[in-house]
């Protein structure tokens, strides 16, 4: 072994000996040469993370951002086996383990790890982030279509590997936690429609309808006359052969059209995963154009993933790095909202809120399985849009998994009616729901 590499090897064992102390992971580190490191005190699994070249660790040293770590994942600078994604997240993020880096610690660390700084690095590409402004705080600015095709538009087959079979990608809801993707999904469409009171001829809106599976179970099981806008020219495609295929080109519709663009009167408006995408400048004009499409009597069921609230205001705040890699990779456009938050700006609005539930550990269960279902299809997946996007794909839904568990991730259902001086459209209990 060359001096240059010895010292290399060594530098990384100090490191490493001073993250087991801390942390004490149930995992190893493989490093380029073979070497295999403990992360803990005595750790028992097979779970691993691998480094495939010094180069790796000084790119990370010369740039050390998430962007950086995230390239390096995707070109496979960066690996795991031994596990999931989510078993190594779930290790790093154990809520029993006191022990934290502090930036003193990484700053020692990058000091200890000086015989990597000059260290080649292979290039790594940066061809799957998006490429125009990643957040888009102004309505004026934002380019929603671009935005929404980004992700949407990757492939139906591609996400046919992972959804269930009517295609619903937002949180599922279990009745009972040992459910599938599938049951979990349709007892997800029938809680909708029955929070919303759906009734036989009610108009019915669904602002952001995804592959169509909300609108078509609402015109079957409930008699709805439905109509969807979405911003993802392979969704609309796929959502209107869908109703053709079932029989429903009398009560089921699709548009493509911003939502601030939508025309007509409503009885029952649902906003399914739509309001992450907005941007958070953009909540006060969503709301109100949302108010003025919703009849007098009607009901507004607004779905969206929040985070915790801040004591300062939001959009005033720096991008956080793990903000900022979703937005570039996955969402670009994307941003959370807390309850507090949400329920205010309805308010203000002129919304009466009437009920919130949270379903933060049904988003868990439902990445957690999505991620799972991916994994198990991988080689379809990487025909279909490359490894280096099932790459990214892999890490997104595990990482949200992760996040719904630890709680830096909500998820809330909050349904609504225009504020008026009489008793809502609604019964005295939520027992309906539950029949």
């Amino acid at each position: 072994m060359a001096a240059n590499d010895a010292k290399q090897i060594e530098a990384v064992r100090g490191v490493v000996r001073d993250v087991a102390s801390k942390l004490d992971l149930n995992a190893w580190l493989r490093l380029w040469d073979g070497t295999r490191l403990p992360l803990g005190a005595a750790p028992t699994s097979d779970l691993e993370l691998r480094i495939a070249s010094p180069g790796v660790l000084g790119a990370i040293l010369r740039k050390p951002t998430l962007d950086t770590i995230i390239r390096q994942y995707v070109e496979k600078g960066i690996d795991y086996s031994g596990g999931t994604l989510i078993d190594l997240g779930r290790e790093i993020n154990k809520r029993d383990r006191g022990a934290k880096i502090k930036p003193l610690d990484a700053l020692k660390a990058a000091a200890k790890l000086s015989p990597f700084l000059f260290a080649k690095d292979d290039d790594t590409k940066d061809a799957h982030g998006y490429e125009g402004d990643i957040i888009g705080r102004k309505q004026s600015k934002r380019d929603n279509t671009a935005y929404i095709s980004f992700h949407y538009d990757l492939s139906n087959e591609f996400y046919a590997l992972f959804l269930d079979p009517e295609m619903v990608y937002t949180c599922a809801y279990y009745t009972d936690w040992s459910n599938g993707i599938a049951q979990a999904q349709h007892d997800k469409l029938e809680m909708i429609c029955r929070k919303l009171r759906l009734k036989p001829g009610e108009r019915f809106l669904d602002i952001g309808c995804g592959w169509g599976a909300l609108l078509c179970h609402a015109a079957r099981y409930h008699g709805v006359k439905a109509h969807g806008v979405t911003l993802s020219r392979e969704q609309l495609a796929y959502a209107q052969d869908k109703v053709k295929r079932l029989g429903l080109e009398g009560q089921v519709t699709f548009e493509f059209i911003d939502y601030i663009n939508i025309q007509g009167q409503f009885d029952k408006i649902a906003s399914i995963g739509m309001y992450e995408a907005i941007g958070l400048e953009n909540i006060e004009a969503y709301m109100k154009k949302v108010r003025s499409l919703l009849t007098d009597d009607g009901l507004f069921l607004n779905h969206a993933i929040s985070r915790k609230a801040k004591k300062q205001r939001y959009f005033k705040e720096r991008v956080r790095p793990e903000q900022r890699a979703l937005a570039k990779y996955i969402f670009p456009g994307g941003a959370l909202d807390d309850i507090g938050h949400t329920v205010g700006e309805m308010e203000r609005a002129g919304f009466e809120v009437h009920d919130v539930e949270g379903w933060r550990m049904h988003y868990a269960r439902t990445c957690r399985l999505w991620s799972e279902r991916l994994t198990e299809r991988k080689d379809e997946a990487i025909a279909l849009v490359g490894e280096e996007k099932y790459r990214i794909f892999i890490a997104y839904l595990s990482g949200c998994a992760i996040s719904f568990e630890r709680g830096t991730a909500r998820l809330f259902q909050t349904l609504a009616s225009k504020t008026a001086k009489r008793p809502p459209v609604l019964p005295p209990t939520r027992a309906d729901l539950y029949r």
